[in-house]
């Protein structure tokens, strides 16, 4: 009897750990579409501040960094925690493996989105170059891929993570036309700045699409275990 006793006292307080445990990767989840949602706002934000010469926004992005930031240092600290004193199984440390690289490119996103604004600014006292149209259709599509790497992590969907992929090719190639461009403008007057500030944001938009593409395939080694 007494045996028994202690085998249900010991299954009681393992199924009190595993509900703890998935308590806490639920709270996780939720902290990193928070993080995904500012993260977004400060690229939509960047976007503002560059092609609609809003300082505002620009100015907006900093306190809106500083938030991201935060919530990558807590959610980084949660996972570590979790798995070095919950001793997870093999499939829950694969789980918060994948957050702790998700969130660092959400985090990069973030960083580039501020370097973006602090780009726009540099640009406002410069006419805009010709450019500019086909850039705007490359933050368009460098969000686009953001936006649906969110998706995918919400709904945890592994085809809708996989599908960014496709979608990175799109900005790899606006970002080879735009460099060919700017490296061989020919009739350039007066400073140059302006070509290479834009010559450094098309850079900053092709980083951030790489990191969407890299959300969205965590999101799918999440559910499948394949990279």
């Amino acid at each position: 009897m007494a045996s028994q006793a202690g085998l249900s006292a010991s299954s009681y307080s393992k199924n009190f750990r595993l509900t703890h445990f998935r308590r806490k990767v639920k709270r996780l989840e939720r902290d990193i579409l928070r993080m995904g949602a500012l993260v977004e706002n400060s690229f939509r934000l960047s976007h503002q501040a560059l092609f609609a010469r809003d300082l505002s926004a620009a100015e907006a992005i900093p306190l809106l960094d500083k938030q991201i930031d935060r919530f990558y240092r807590q959610i980084e600290s949660e996972c570590v925690m979790l798995m070095t004193l919950q001793a997870p199984a093999a499939m829950d440390s694969r789980l918060l493996g994948a957050f702790m690289q998700l969130v660092r490119d959400l985090e990069r996103i973030g960083d580039y989105a501020q370097d973006i604004s602090e780009i726009a600014v540099k640009l406002f006292p410069y006419p805009p170059h010709p450019c500019m149209a086909e850039i705007e259709e490359m933050s368009h599509q460098a969000r686009a891929m953001l936006a649906t790497s969110l998706v995918a992590l919400a709904d945890l969907d592994a085809e809708v993570g996989q599908r960014i992929k496709q979608l990175d090719s799109i900005v790899d190639d606006a970002y080879h036309n735009l460099y060919e461009i700017l490296a061989n403008q020919r009739d350039i007057k007066g400073v140059v700045e302006p070509l290479l500030l834009m010559a450094l944001l098309i850079r900053h938009l092709e980083r951030m699409a790489d990191h969407a593409t890299n959300i969205g395939q965590r999101v799918s080694y999440i559910v499948t275990g394949h990279r």
